[in-house]
């Protein structure tokens, strides 16, 4: 015996949740009956959520902290890049859950349980999810979870995101908060693309994180020997405690990811909002969710068509994975060499996807022609 839905969200991280906030603040949409489902509550502050944005979003009220200004560091180019009209937004994950969940605990027709689930599928009309304990069923389920592990297709390129950050206090005010490290290249480059970040929150308090872009994980005593050392030599900090340490994995792949199958909507990592070159998900995942909200208004479905620009951004993603995969560039000096020759705001509004084809020739220009043309015509023909 199963039970009945409009809507189950299977997931509740940043696209399930972004979702149910969205379908809650709709008047057409927020009397649904609307299952949320997850092996387990969100209830630690498991990671940090790190955008830019022109103007005030839904989550407005719960951005920890705010930077217009954010350096930039490598070994060929440095500069202090101003991000207006952007600003650079920090949330964090506990922040996020509890806002979602509080406004959630408002609606009688939204239910939250927490059963590990074995399978989603479509049947005729409806879609099911199967748990440990019980069947349900719905008009649609939002899927954000990835079953099994996301492998690389053959012959493309595929790399790790991977990432340590910790939140260090120290005792005197050393940061200042009004300008963020966006990327600093000066740190060792022996395994491929890595950076740091410092994102201060307070004049003693800042969240620093090791990023690198491989195909393989470090032991975890070398994202703290790497920590430890920055802090150390370029932060030149020796007296500080951790507060708060996370490790989190993203997966850089311009694989296209089904965005339904039947009813079952794909959403998050599983649903390909994730940019490929880059890792950025949390305003991809805002985009897309909107835009589901919007299709169940307007045509009752929430079917998204694949549109021009993304099939164009998609092919950039490609190149670049190309790029850095192979190492015919080092990250570094691709970075260094787009921030050096186009305003913060091109690159950025870039990275977002949303850049006109007058600034996509700009950001071209910026690399080296030999390494980035032939690869951009092998992608474009291999399709």
């Amino acid at each position: 015996m199963s039970t009945t839905y409009d809507y189950i969200i299977a997931g509740s991280g940043c696209a399930g949740l972004s979702l149910l906030m969205r379908l809650l603040q709709e008047p057409q949409l927020n009397t649904k009956k609307i299952l949320v489902l997850d092996q387990s509550p969100k209830t630690q502050n498991d990671r940090t959520w790190c955008f830019w944005e022109k103007n005030e979003g839904l989550f407005e009220p719960i951005v920890h902290h705010r930077w217009q200004e954010a350096d930039f560091f490598s070994n060929g180019y440095s500069a202090t890049l101003q991000l207006s009209p952007y600003v650079y937004k920090m949330i964090r994950g506990i922040d996020f859950y509890e806002y979602v969940i509080s406004l959630a605990k408002q609606f009688h027709n939204v239910e939250f349980k927490f059963e590990p689930i074995k399978s989603i599928v479509t049947e005729h009309t409806n879609a099911v999810v199967i748990t440990d304990q019980s069947v349900y069923q719905a008009a649609f389920v939002f899927n954000s979870i990835l079953f099994g592990d996301l492998l690389p297709e053959k012959n493309q390129p595929f790399l790790l995101q991977h990432f340590k950050g910790w939140l260090i206090e120290t005792p005197a005010p050393c940061f200042d908060t009004n300008k963020a490290t966006l990327m600093d290249f000066t740190v060792s480059q022996e395994h491929q693309t890595t950076f740091m970040y410092v994102l201060p929150i307070a004049n003693n308090r800042a969240l620093v994180e090791y990023t690198l872009f491989n195909e393989q994980l470090l032991e975890q005593s070398q994202y703290d020997q790497a920590l430890n050392e920055y802090i150390a030599l370029k932060l030149h900090i020796d007296n500080y405690k951790i507060v708060h340490s996370e490790f989190g994995i993203i997966p850089m792949t311009a694989k296209k990811f089904a965005p339904h199958d039947g009813r079952v909507i794909n959403i998050g990592i599983a649903g390909g909002q994730v940019k490929g070159s880059s890792g950025y998900a949390f305003q991809f995942i805002q985009k897309r969710t909107q835009q589901i909200v919007q299709s169940l208004v307007k045509d009752n479905h929430p079917f998204i068509r694949s549109t021009i620009q993304e099939k164009k951004f998609r092919l950039f993603d490609k190149v670049l994975l190309n790029v850095l995969f192979h190492q015919k560039l080092n990250g570094d000096q691709v970075f260094a060499k787009i921030f050096q020759k186009n305003t913060a705001a091109t690159v950025l509004r870039f990275l977002d996807n949303e850049s006109s084809i007058t600034e996509d020739l700009r950001i071209m220009k910026s690399v080296p022609t030999n390494i980035f043309l032939p690869t951009a015509l092998y992608e474009l023909f291999r399709w």
